[in-house]
């Protein structure tokens, strides 16, 4: 085997896979080796198959560069072998978008969230970026492990591959650190929020405790008192100090010491290190001073235990503030999980009784009273009522549901009392499946954070390096008493740095941004496409289902040489009966609205993107656009006038043809979704291009576009085409500026696969969503452009919080240094860099916690209209 070059190709076994976020990320990685084109990856079996040439070690490489294990399974020359040997036959198991195009009964399984694979960690004792660095790196370490990443701001790891929980605790307990396995359900997110009062509490019984001791030892230094050891009395008193504030640091601070001695035992440095060295040097010295002052110049026997308690008081009180603010950015998962009920009423040998939610299972028959909430994903087997689902798709308007209509746990019943059948429990509910999505992208690392996590992993060692340059620089040039100076200097670098408030600004930003972004029915995958989405330039509609209903009608039959228009109905529809096409679904249905009686298909046929064939009771039909009559040397010319007409309408003329024949014309309207005009205009006003996508004829398509306003119309694209068309808007595109694909349907798939950021309506099938980087949840085109809007708003609010961490730390340890000393006689304080520093953290919260109150500019012109009318 030759495993340097294959001529033949690969077959590379990875791990951690989970998603087509995951497939595109692959196939971009190879695109430097090979046609991207024979590059498919099966989610399935978690393999890369590669049919063309290709440098086999580059390619593995490549895809472990993106934190997926790779082996060489075999090469194709190999499997060629193999199957001559064995007579197998197939080469490989395919599951690509294609696969799926054809098999969508496949995918009857509730919409991935790509979790699969991915063991949720819950950790204490992180205090700075450095930590998640830490924590990372180890958890990466393990056997088995594709991909870790942690959110700071959530104390939460998700790692994804096939490693042991047992052994991912055991990995973060060695680095110094806690874990314990997380779970999505109400009764985690409850616990969490008992330990985090819990923290809250101590933190601030923390500060008060500092802060006793610390407020007036430093008032008694501003009003004058004297904080020299001069004389023998002033010796004993201060030592006495020196040892309550030892006591309170042991108290108050303990966990920064205890920190940073795991730190130290684990060979790296954290936060806790830069507070404990600070306020342990200062301490350290005072007590030298008092215990033997005559080792000191007279000039320098200065003490700082006020210095060394009031540090410890402000940054447990930065720390309880931080706490406090953080927790207000988890209330989109809160109010997720608060929409779960905790039990259900079910049916059972006719008696009805409520059960907790966890004890509901698959085909149970349920009741729904009116103000109770849907308790599982069912079907409605009897009654009748408003349902308002809009914690699922954002539209606050409740739907009429009635027999047969589909329920999604979560949905508030508003009238009518209904039963209805367990489709979907526990974790396979919608709204469970929207919790983990939302989680899981809430602990995404948009590419715009990468910088801070770079500059965090070796940002405590360079403080630490800046402290010693510092001190030297003012003992060997410093003015007397150099020594103090010295300390004052140093003491303040540590302390004034702060690798909080880097580790913040991306994870605090990401979480309340992605949580908005679920309140208005928006589902964001992974923090690439947060980012990205604000940065489109060009977004590219799909048609059918997207920009129209979806559920087109017959408009109007006209037939040559005065055939009976429903004998053609009767035919087309007897063709098209088994077909899930939509627009086969409106002739079907126009058919039995006038209960005509159809017929079974012999000998049927489909080509995609032309049409269909078959033969009904004898007559051989065929259905579908003029390039399927002309494949079939039919002449249609008879009636393109008509058909011109018909599509001038908006409507999708279908040439029919009997045994060879030209037979009359079908004209199919999909009706224009009643907002889609408006929400294009909202999206051209924010500078994006908007191009329709759609397989229909030219002039169709032209009429809709004209309609809803779209700037540019690609028609008569065959489906196997549009991930083309995609990859040619692409490399058109000037440099920077990203394409992204909105669509609903199987055959849309491949092309959101290729877009840079792919959109997919909630309401259309499994095959897009799981293609897709952000799910829309409702039908309609706002859900878009308050994507974007969120998006935009969440990358500049991080952008905010990393200039103003960037800035802090840039002129802050300067200036703790000594820099303005030479111009202002100012040597800045190490308690004044202790409450900078602690305010530093909550600046970075408080400014993400402004997403909060972020509204999109429907909602807003919303409210504007709701006031004027008031």
């Amino acid at each position: 085997m030759n495993q340097t070059l294959s001529e033949q190709g690969a077959l590379i076994a990875i791990q951690g896979a989970g998603c087509q976020s995951c497939v595109k990320k692959i196939k971009h990685a190879l695109t430097p080796l090979t046609d991207t084109d024979k590059v498919s990856v099966d989610l399935q079996q978690q393999t890369v198959a590669i049919d063309a040439a290709v440098d086999i070690p580059a390619a593995l490489e490549a895809i472990r560069q993106l934190g997926y294990p790779a082996e060489l399974k075999e090469n194709q020359q190999d499997k060629e072998n193999k199957r001559n040997n064995d007579g197998a036959a197939d080469d490989h198991c395919e599951l690509n978008t294609e696969k799926l195009e054809s098999s969508p009964e496949q995918n009857a399984s509730p919409p991935s969230t790509g979790q699969a694979g991915v063991i949720q960690l819950n950790i204490t004792g992180a205090k700075c970026a450095a930590c998640v660095s830490k924590i990372e790196q180890a958890l990466q370490n393990v056997p088995g492990v594709a991909s870790a990443s942690m959110n700071f701001a959530d104390r939460t790891a998700a790692v994804e591959g096939d490693a042991d929980t047992d052994a991912l605790i055991q990995a973060v307990e060695q680095a110094g650190y806690g874990a314990t396995p997380a779970t999505d359900d109400a009764a985690d997110q409850e616990a969490k929020e008992k330990a985090e009062q819990a923290y809250y509490k101590r933190l601030l019984q923390n500060m008060w405790l500092a802060l006793v001791l610390g407020v007036p030892l430093m008032a008694w230094g501003l009003l004058g008192g004297e904080m020299m050891v001069q004389t023998g009395l002033s010796q004993f008193a201060w030592l006495a100090v020196g040892l309550i504030t030892l006591g309170v640091m042991a108290k108050s601070g303990g966990h920064f010491y205890t920190g940073a001695w795991k730190a130290f035992k684990n060979h790296s440095a954290n936060m806790d290190t830069l507070i404990a060295t600070g306020t342990g040097a200062a301490w350290l010295y005072s007590m030298a001073v008092a215990a033997l002052p005559q080792a000191v110049p007279e000039m320098a026997r200065h003490v700082y235990f006020e210095a060394s308690a009031m540090i410890i008081g402000l940054i447990n009180l930065g720390l309880a503030l931080e706490v406090r603010a953080r927790g207000k950015t988890s209330q989109a998962i809160k109010r997720l999980l608060d929409l779960q009920p905790k039990t259900a009423r079910v049916i059972r040998d006719g008696d009805e009784k409520d059960i907790p939610i966890e004890n509901v299972r698959k085909g149970d028959l349920l009741r729904v009273r009116p103000g109770e909430k849907i308790a599982v994903d069912g079907e409605v087997r009897d009654g009748k009522s408003l349902v308002d689902e809009s914690m699922l798709t954002g539209e606050p308007i409740p739907v009429e549901k009635k027999q047969g209509d589909k329920v999604s746990a979560g949905a508030l019943n508003k009238t009518g009392s209904m039963t209805y059948v367990a489709v979907k429990v526990g974790k396979d509910t919608a709204l469970a499946q929207i919790i983990a999505m939302v989680k899981k992208a809430q602990n995404a690392k948009p590419p715009l954070g990468r910088l801070a996590d770079k500059i965090s992993a070796v940002f405590v060692p360079v403080v630490l390096i800046i402290a010693v340059i510092a001190a030297l620089a003012w003992y060997n040039f410093g003015p007397d008493p150099r020594i103090a100076h010295m300390l004052v200097a140093a003491t303040t670098v540590l302390i004034i740095a702060c690798p909080c408030a880097l580790g913040l600004a991306t994870p605090m930003s990401v979480m309340v941004g992605v949580g908005k972004a679920a309140e208005a029915g928006v589902l964001i995958r992974n923090g690439g496409a947060l980012q990205q989405a604000g940065e489109l330039a060009t977004l590219v509609l799909d048609k059918t289902g997207t920009i129209t209903e979806g559920k087109p009608s017959v408009l109007e039959i006209q037939a040559v040489d005065g055939r009976d228009q429903t004998e053609l109905l009767r035919l087309a529809a007897s063709l098209e009966k088994a077909s899930e096409h939509p627009l086969g679904m409106a002739i079907v249905e126009s058919a039995r609205e006038q209960s005509l009686t159809l017929s079974d298909p012999v000998d049927f046929h489909s080509e995609s993107g032309q049409g269909v064939t078959g033969v009904i009771d004898g007559v051989t039909v065929l259905l579908g656009n003029r390039r399927w009559m002309e494949t079939n040397h039919i002449d249609a010319s008879p009636l393109k006038e008509a058909a011109d007409k018909l599509a001038e309408q908006a409507a999708t003329p279908l040439f029919m043809a009997t045994d060879g024949a030209l037979a009359g014309v079908i004209a199919v309207a999909d009706k224009i979704k009643s907002d889609s005009r408006d929400a294009i205009a909202r999206l051209r006003e924010r500078g994006l291009r908007v191009i329709m996508l759609t397989g229909d004829v030219k002039r169709s398509a032209e009429a809709i576009a004209k309609q809803v306003g779209v700037d540019e119309v690609i028609a008569e694209v065959l489906p196997e085409d549009k991930a083309r068309v995609i990859r040619d808007l692409r490399q058109k595109a000037a440099q920077g500026e990203l394409v992204g694909m909105v669509g609903d349907g199987v055959n849309d798939a491949p092309a959101l696969a290729e877009a840079d950021v792919g959109f997919a309506i909630g309401t259309g099938t499994d095959v897009a969503i799981e293609s897709a980087d952000i799910t829309l949840m409702r039908g309609s085109l706002h859900g878009l452009a308050d994507a974007i809007e969120v998006s935009r708003a969440t990358v500049r609010n991080i952008k905010q919080n990393l200039f103003g961490a960037f800035i802090y730390n840039a002129l802050g340890i300067p200036v703790a240094a000594g820099l303005l000393y030479p111009l202002l006689g100012v040597l800045m304080s190490p308690v004044l860099a202790g409450a900078a520093m602690s305010m530093s953290s909550v600046t970075v919260v408080s400014n993400a916690n402004r997403l909060r109150l972020f509204k999109s500019s429907a909602a807003n012109a919303q409210h504007q209209q709701e006031e004027k009318a008031a």
